[in-house]
């Protein structure tokens, strides 16, 4: 049975799961750059709808 000091070395030196971190942080990225596109563009988008609509009526 490996000493408690041992653990706690092998677990801090194991990266194992670093790469799914970066994958989430990078899609945790992504898709807040496309919510803050969305929000900025959506009312210029539902103008220029709103007009193409009032010129059809």
């Amino acid at each position: 049975m490996k000493p408690i000091f041992a653990l706690a070395r092998d677990f801090l030196h194991d990266s194992r799961g670093a790469t799914a971190i970066e994958y989430c942080m990078i899609g945790f990225m992504i898709s807040l750059a496309v919510i803050t596109g969305a929000t900025l563009i959506g009312p210029i988008v539902s103008g220029t709808f709103q007009q193409v609509a009032a010129g059809l009526n």
